[in-house]
């Protein structure tokens, strides 16, 4: 069984002496949060919740990336929600980077620990507590499920640690290059996909991958060099980057530890039309 190590973002603010410049950016393709911009001045809260704050990573932006939204959240000893979710039309997708959280649905609880992931479907009732001895961080990533006549709606998912599902390797690349997939990717009824990509120092995506899907991608370990559109980014623990539909990517592993990100991407549907 592989270890899990995540990076988890502390908050704070650095001290006066630090130089302003740093490696955020935002253009009309991508954007490149830094896990610098991740402080307490930049934190949010919402309603219902107690005990908890929060760093938004993506929201839908007209004329950029508009499927979804991509938060950390930080949940202290005590603290959750019996309604986290105010919005019917929302399907959640929470992976555990720090602690433990326990998902409540009807009579049934789940308790997921670092590396946990849980699938719940839109206009699904659920609540979340933090029942454990220390502060639990996650990441939750909403999508508007996109209802389909003749298809069911998925049902709840819980997978107790991603070191518990066997990692795909791509094709000829010796397992060099490999995609922790949580949902069955043949499983019509999602219309998002949440996985965990790895690459092996000196592993690559090698070509730039042009495609409608919109994408998050959180790096959880490890540095890399990634090509975004025209240019050449580097890229850490902590980063987010954030790319709207087409915008070209590739990226080279740096090492000297694998370079693994958390993946979100919309699939599985019609193209609207506006």
């Amino acid at each position: 069984m592989q270890e899990t190590r995540y990076f988890t973002p502390e908050g704070g603010l650095p001290p006066q002496s630090q130089l302003l410049t740093d490696r955020a950016v935002f253009t009309d393709a991508y954007a490149v949060i830094p896990k610098g911009t991740l402080r307490d001045i930049t934190c949010s809260r919402l309603p219902f919740w107690q005990g908890m704050r929060m760093w938004v990573l993506a929201r839908p932006l007209s004329g950029f990336a508009e499927s979804f939204s991509h938060y950390i959240v930080e949940l202290e000893p005590g603290g959750g929600s019996e309604r986290p979710e105010t919005d019917a039309r929302a399907q959640s997708a929470l992976f555990v980077v720090a602690g433990s959280i326990k998902i409540t649905i009807g009579s049934k609880s789940e308790k997921l620990g670092v590396g946990g992931f849980a699938y719940l479907p839109a206009a699904e009732t659920w609540t979340i507590s933090n029942d454990g001895d220390e502060t639990a961080q996650f990441h939750w990533i909403r999508k508007a499920y996109v209802y389909v006549d003749g298809l069911d709606r998925p049902e709840p998912l819980f997978v107790a640690s991603e070191a518990d599902i066997e990692p795909s390797p791509m094709p000829d690349t010796d397992g060099t290059w490999a995609t922790t997939r949580f949902v069955d990717p043949a499983d019509l009824r999602h219309d998002m996909h949440i996985t965990i990509v790895t690459l092996k120092p000196g592993a690559a995506i090698p070509f730039l991958e042009t495609h409608v899907m919109e994408h998050g991608l959180y790096v959880l370990e490890g540095k890399g060099v990634y090509r975004l559109n025209q240019d050449w980014v580097e890229v850490e623990a902590g980063d987010y980057m954030w790319l709207r539909a087409f915008c070209p990517q590739a990226c080279y592993a740096g090492g000297p530890e694998n370079f693994r990100y958390l993946l979100y991407k919309d699939v599985n549907r019609h193209m609207d039309f506006l």
